[in-house]
């Protein structure tokens, strides 16, 4: 999956002039456009670097979300089949775009609740611990959320995390983890694990991990695979299907700009998909569409035979509506254009930032283009927390984690390469250095 190492080199300028002549030979630069950027009090607009959080609206949410509005006032009920978009298949227009976000077959996939919520659904079906075979493999740090859901089904099962919960970690003194280290910790406690559950991308690091190489290890060693996209969704190339991985869970909110705490999507690879022994929680949405309306008369639950058979319940529409806002912008371009200009607008950060010097700040993330995606992690040596404050008052916003680190994203669909000048100019006089240009 990684290709071999490339360098910054092509990046010889600090004057703002440089960047606007990326951005005038941008083929992506329309898409700025189409998104709400905030502006500050000059009417300016903010350096927004925190996409790995939150993405911008779209700026064709707000209509769509409108006319579903708009057919509930004039249709009420009958708005499920008689709607300009039925409510009722509505979550089955967005399984192509899922599909080519996260390279998948379109039946593999499925919108639905919230990540933790699905990552909980994934583990009923995928973590079955057996005397034998019982502990869960994973990444560190990984995000709370992931931490937690590992942790409490475990105990759930009746298992102790402290010796059924392994935690890959970077070497002493190191901040990455090395891919070696990684496939070999699956072979070592292979033989007594049930799982191995991974990000796609760390969150704390921004590194990417090299996932075909990791699916194939777990397999080997007789594990299934699982993969928390949150922060890979939309911001990495994913070919979920063709690596073998047999379910993947993310959020909709960061890198594809769905709006806050929308609802999630989840990957079951079509071998699982179409096992209706498999166990799982079932509800009514989760059922052959076919018997869906049998009610009672039908009380055996028959899951459909796609990703869609892990449904609870019906899809939010008015969630779902600002999902399509975004989605629509997808299918607008592709994940290898979009991936294109995030390696040099990232490289360009990265360029920017290693003028300042190391004596400041320190980039944890990758270095090869091809182990990260487009977030920076900087580790700020001295004051980080008076680091942060003084970017958000100089209207540059990213994310602070605990205990040293600002994450920052440029991403492709709206950032600019003026954003990222920008941004470094920004950086170099709140940590009382200068970049010149």
């Amino acid at each position: 999956m990684h290709a071999e190492h490339r360098t910054n080199t092509a990046y010889d300028s600090t004057d703002r002039s440089f960047a606007e002549q990326m951005d005038a030979a941008d083929p992506l630069r329309s898409f700025r456009n189409q998104f709400c950027i905030p502006k500050i009090d000059d009417g300016n607009e903010v350096i927004y670097f925190a996409g790995n959080s939150l993405g911008l609206l779209p700026k064709t949410v707000a209509p769509i979300v409108e006319r579903e509005l708009e057919d509930w006032a004039r249709l009420a009920v009958d708005a499920h089949f008689d709607g300009r978009q039925p409510w009722y298949d509505y979550h089955e227009q967005f399984r192509e775009s899922a599909s080519r976000i996260v390279g998948t077959n379109a039946n593999e996939v499925v919108l639905m609740n919230s990540l933790t919520v699905n990552l909980h659904l994934m583990l009923v079906s995928f973590y079955r611990p057996t005397s034998q075979r019982y502990k869960i493999i994973t990444d560190w740090p990984s995000f709370p959320s992931d931490i937690y859901a590992v942790d409490s089904q475990i105990r759930f099962h009746g298992y102790d995390p402290e010796q059924a919960f392994v935690k890959v970690c970077p070497k002493e003194g190191k901040h990455l983890i090395d891919m070696d280290d990684f496939e070999n910790q699956i072979e070592a406690h292979g033989s007594q694990a049930a799982l191995v559950m991974i990000s796609g991308v760390n969150y704390f690091t921004g590194q990417f991990y090299d996932l075909k190489r990791l699916t194939d290890a777990a397999h080997r060693a007789g594990c299934l695979i699982g993969i928390d996209l949150a922060h890979a969704a939309g911001n990495v190339p994913l070919k979920l299907h063709e690596w073998d991985v047999d379910f993947a869970v993310w959020c909709n909110y960061k890198y594809l700009n769905s709006g806050p705490g929308t609802v999630g999507g989840c990957f079951v690879h079509e071998r699982h998909a179409r096992n209706r022994e498999l166990k799982r929680f079932a509800g009514w949405w989760g059922n052959d569409p076919k018997q869906r309306f049998k009610m009672h008369l039908q009380p055996q639950f028959v899951p459909v035979d796609s990703a869609d058979g892990w449904q609870i319940s019906n899809p939010p529409i008015l969630a779902m509506a600002a999902i399509r806002g975004s989605y629509d912008l997808f299918n607008q371009t592709s994940m290898e254009l979009l991936r294109k200009k995030s390696e040099r607008l990232t490289g360009y950060l990265e360029f920017l930032i290693d003028q300042q010097g190391q004596d400041r700040f320190e980039v944890i993330t990758p270095r090869d283009p091809q182990e990260r995606g487009c977030q920076l992690s900087i580790l700020a040596k001295d004051k980080p927390k008076e680091l942060f404050t003084a970017l958000h008052r100089a209207n540059a916003v990213g994310d602070f984690r605990e205990p040293n680190v600002i994450r920052v994203a440029p991403v492709p669909l709206y950032n600019s390469f003026v954003d990222v000048w920008r941004f470094a100019q920004v950086l170099a006089k709140a940590g009382g250095g200068e970049v010149d240009g």
